[in-house]
């Protein structure tokens, strides 16, 4: 590992252990690197917050889109403190980081508690089997948001 990865590893695994210290979340940091420099960080504030969405990877999308001004983060490298879960590998797909960075892994995760091996499982299964129940209604325009999507002019693309 370079020094360079390294040295942002780190920085992430003293934010979630300074995290964790502080009481106001969990174990977890991250942060978002463009071209040499920093552009998000972001801690887990699930606890503190009562928001089950704010974990650490998610905190510093938000954080560098917002510095950015855009929703694409293509050729930035997230480092994370552990491996992301499943929420925030999501986000990272959705945000179109090109590298992803991690130092503990999601069994070092799971032994302290945080374990995602369920929402995995969950996800590979057809919805109708899945434990939280999942139903389509048929209303016969379920379309037409995307309709008007497609019809408007000078929509952002995704």
């Amino acid at each position: 590992m370079s020094q360079v990865h390294k040295s942002y590893i780190e920085q992430a695994i003293d934010m979630a252990t300074d995290n964790v210290r502080s009481g106001r979340g969990g174990p977890f940091g991250a942060l978002i690197v463009l071209d040499g420099e920093v552009i998000g960080r972001g801690v887990n504030r699930v606890t503190s917050s009562n928001d089950p969405t704010a974990h650490a990877e998610v905190a510093a999308i938000r954080d560098a889109c917002q510095r950015l001004g855009t929703f694409k983060l293509e050729g930035a490298t997230i480092y994370t403190s552990c491996e992301p879960c499943p929420m925030c590998l999501s986000a990272i797909y959705w945000a179109r980081i090109s590298r992803i960075c991690y130092a503990a892994d999601n069994t070092d995760a799971a032994r302290a508690g945080f374990d995602d091996s369920f929402i995995y499982e969950q996800v590979r299964l057809p919805s109708q089997q899945r434990a939280i129940l999942s139903s389509r209604i048929d209303c016969g325009h379920a379309a037409r948001p995307f309709e008007a999507w497609l019809e408007m002019e000078g929509r952002i693309e995704y």
